[in-house]
């Protein structure tokens, strides 16, 4: 059995997503940032990060989103959700990567600009940044995106991934309308069974 410790609204929905579409046994543990409950001993000794998302497997735990996603397409071939050429492969994770150590930073510099500095006024100009830096990283993910997936006509793990961070740019100040083809895959996620399962899920916890 699987267990992903995952937070609505967060880069872990990929995850969820993913197992969703996987068809994998697994179970969904709610971290409520709101209570705090990433800062708890018991969701440190899982993850001393104190970050989502979080996957216990039988060998051990799995953290960072691009490890997990990628690893959950190894684990349900039959699902098709990541390219088999190595290459392709290779195409797959410089995107999820991007968006982890690109994207993501530049959307985290609104909400956690606490993290590089104490000072005030330099938080203030960070999150200044965010709409600025946001656009002009998804101005690449349009211009990359060719066919209705992010790898083109194969759906893959990269698929929710995008779909979560495309989630966040009307909360970063940026019109997704801007980016045709992004928003056409938003859209065309937001159709798909497991993302509705996943939403679904999400939905309830929040009520």
């Amino acid at each position: 059995m699987l267990t992903l410790h995952t937070a609505p609204g967060s880069c872990s929905r990929a995850s969820h997503i993913a197992l969703e579409e996987a068809g994998l046994d697994y179970q969904a543990r709610y971290v409520d940032f709101a209570r705090g409950d990433q800062r708890q001993p018991g969701f440190l000794a899982i993850n001393p990060k104190g970050r989502v998302p979080a996957l216990v497997t039988d060998r051990g735990v799995l953290t960072e989103g691009p490890a997990i996603l990628a690893y959950v397409a190894a684990l349900a071939p039959e699902a098709r959700l990541a390219p088999t050429d190595p290459f392709d492969f290779a195409r797959m994770q410089a995107f999820n990567l991007y968006l982890a150590t690109s994207i993501h930073v530049a959307h985290a510099h609104g909400r956690r600009a606490a993290r590089w500095s104490d000072d005030p006024a330099a938080q203030a100009s960070m999150a200044a940044k965010v709409s600025e830096n946001m656009s002009a990283g998804f101005d690449l993910i349009e211009a990359g995106l060719d066919g209705e997936w992010v790898m083109g006509d194969a759906y893959s793990v990269a698929d929710p991934y995008l779909f979560v961070f495309s989630g966040w740019l009307a909360g970063d100040g940026v019109d997704i309308a801007r980016f045709p083809k992004v928003a056409d895959h938003f859209q065309r996620m937001a159709r798909r069974p497991a993302v509705q399962r996943v939403l679904a899920w999400e939905a309830a916890r929040a009520d």
